[in-house]
């Protein structure tokens, strides 16, 4: 009976039943799993990118064209899992479940978009406008680790729910 009844566990359940179905249901679910990895991958190539300029001098144009589609994929990433949150807790920011998570978010947001403001508006000089853009990545890195954490918590939860059922 671990997590009903107002008991302590039930302060740590990442998603209700009725929350779990909503995600299950939710097509968004499909598109944030497809797009994270895609993300990550995106982000390796880019950090390579980024620090083999940094190292080297050379490779402006690559490095800066991998940020911009790093920040694109982020974009896409950030919306979906906007309107995934949004189907899963009825809000599309900051569901208690997710509001650490959507805080940090909102940090690798800003510092993608100060990177583009900074691209665009000639703001930066390009070694300074890379370290600005690993400046974004960290914070990327940071936020990933959570929602790995999040979606191990999940498949715990799934793995107890399948268990509870068989003992029943």
């Amino acid at each position: 009976m671990a997590g009903t009844m107002g008991t302590p566990a039930s302060t740590t359940r990442l998603y209700s039943e009725q929350e779990r179905q909503r995600r299950d249901r939710s097509r968004w679910t499909l598109v944030q799993g497809v797009l994270a990895p895609l993300q990550f991958l995106v982000f390796l190539v880019s950090l390579w990118l980024v620090l083999r300029y940094l190292h080297s001098g050379t490779g402006f144009a690559a490095a800066t064209a991998s940020v911009v589609v790093k920040t694109g994929v982020l974009y896409a990433i950030m919306v979906t899992g906007s309107l995934w949150e949004h189907d899963v807790f009825g809000r599309y920011l900051f569901a208690p479940a997710f509001f650490w998570e959507d805080v940090v978010s909102m940090a690798v947001l800003a510092l993608h978009s100060a990177y583009l403001a900074a691209l665009v508006f000639d703001l930066l000089a390009p070694r300074a406008l890379m370290l600005l853009a690993l400046l974004a990545y960290a914070s990327y890195v940071v936020n990933a680790a959570q929602f790995v954490v999040k979606l191990g918590m999940a498949r715990r939860e799934a793995r107890g729910a399948a268990g509870a059922l068989e003992v029943v």
